[in-house]
């Protein structure tokens, strides 16, 4: 009896699909597709990882250089602020530069009066009747009864530190009628006037001299040291009669 089995086995399916797998892989144009596909994506995969990595990369340093931007203006900005600090802290030197300059020199004729006023009053007899300020040039004219007192106001002078130097004094006596002396006795028949009656001696003094205050103050740091603090001081005479000045 003749028996026909009309459904392949599994075993039989299986190898016949292996088998024409196999063919189709043995041959030459499908070995060349398959490698090509191969090679093509994983070349896609080579570049769309690069593609993506310079992409992130591209991302970082965009990145970085917002962040150096913003650094660099910050920058900018501290360096324009210092420059305005530096501005103003010059401008502010040279105010004080100015304004020590001006203590120094102390221009005006205040300054010159308030320090002969403190040598003026240690020497009582001494009558002062004009200041004259050319720069640092100054002439003082006066008077004194007693050509001691001009000295000592001479020495004032010139022990000052350097607030007064180049000291030059001119002195020339003078006969001047004395008004507060009691009027003279009138001339009787046997007697004549005397014509000097009533008149005293006194001396008329210039004194010419530089007025540095710069100079004292770069000596001491302060004002000037009297003269009666750097030499022994002269005894002080009894006060002279006042004396009209012409």
């Amino acid at each position: 009896m003749i028996k026909i089995n009309l459904l392949n086995s599994v075993t039989d399916r299986q190898n016949s699909t292996v088998a024409v797998v196999d063919r189709k892989v043995s041959s030459p144009v499908s070995r060349f597709v398959l490698m090509a596909f191969v090679v093509t994506l994983m070349m896609g995969a080579v570049i769309g990882w690069d593609v993506v990595s310079t992409q992130m990369a591209k991302t970082e340093a965009e990145q970085q250089l917002d962040e150096q931007k913003r650094i660099a203006a910050e920058l900018e900005a501290v360096q324009n602020e210092q420059k305005d600090l530096e501005a103003k802290i010059s401008n502010i030197d040279t105010r004080i530069a100015a304004i020590k300059k001006l203590r120094d020199s102390q221009a005006g004729p205040s300054a010159v009066l308030e320090s002969l006023k403190e040598r003026i009053t240690m020497t009582p007899g001494l009558y002062i009747e004009a200041v004259e300020q050319t720069g640092e040039n100054i002439s003082i004219k006066g008077n004194s009864p007693d050509e001691a007192q001009v000295t000592q106001f001479g020495r004032s002078l010139e022990f000052s530190n350097g607030l007064f130097s180049n000291l030059s004094i001119e002195t020339q006596r003078a006969e001047v009628q004395n008004q507060q002396a009691p009027a003279p006795p009138p001339a009787t028949a046997g007697a004549p006037a005397n014509p000097d009656a009533g008149k005293i001696t006194v001396v008329n003094f210039t004194i010419k001299c530089s007025y540095t205050p710069s100079k004292a103050a770069a000596a001491n740091g302060s004002n000037p040291t009297q003269a009666s603090a750097q030499s022994p001081a002269a005894p002080q005479p009894a006060a002279p009669q006042q004396v009209a000045k012409n």
